[in-house]
């Protein structure tokens, strides 16, 4: 059983969680601009959810139709503070005012994946992880910015939660690939079910 498998995505986190699953595939980062396909979902009233997944599948479609015949996993993630969507911090002052804005408060993380192939969706799944930060005293969110350093920019919370980032919080609900950024089990389970991985 011999089926290319291509993660459309350059998180070293998500190739992890699939390394460590024992899941042969290659990384190849889709071609896409983010924020202009996401803009105008805003205005259409789409969910947080909504935005993930079309997102997700933006990926996964454009990697597919230059890779021929090979199975194309697309991921994305959101992460939604009450109505608002909050991205990657550009910037340690960015991280900075994120965190505070975070602090105390609950928030979702939202992780799409979906599988492509020759330019069709074969699947799509969204998992929502809520997540609640402790409050956080604004010397302690410098501090922990100085040691963690701009690692805290590579994530939509402006933390590493595989890290020493879990240490900002109070309560997690939802699993620990969701957080991530990769639903792993549910795209194990699909992946079995397309005989791309033996099951």
């Amino acid at each position: 059983m011999t089926m290319n498998i291509i993660l459309a995505s350059k998180s070293p986190f998500r190739a992890t969680l699939l390394k460590n699953a024992g899941v042969a595939f290659t990384a190849n980062s889709a071609g896409i601009d983010e924020r202009a396909v996401e803009a105008p979902l805003y205005d259409s009233g789409a969910t947080p959810e909504d935005v993930a997944l079309v997102l997700a599948e933006a990926k996964a479609i454009d990697v597919s139709e230059r890779n021929p015949s090979a199975l194309v996993i697309g991921s994305d993630q959101t992460l939604s503070l009450g109505d608002e969507v909050l991205h990657k911090p550009d910037s340690m002052e960015a991280a900075r005012r994120q965190l505070l804005k975070l602090s105390g408060r609950t928030h979702h993380l939202n992780s799409a994946v979906v599988l492509a192939r020759d330019g069709q969706t074969l699947w799509r799944h969204v998992s929502v992880v809520r997540m609640t930060l402790r409050d956080l005293d604004p010397g302690f969110i410098g501090r922990h910015l100085s040691r963690v350093g701009t690692a805290a920019l590579q994530s939509v919370g402006a933390y590493q939660y595989e890290g020493e980032g879990v240490q900002l919080f109070e309560k997690v609900e939802g699993d620990y690939f969701t957080i991530v950024g990769l639903p792993l089990l549910p795209l194990l389970e699909e992946l079995r079910r397309e005989g791309a991985i033996d099951g």
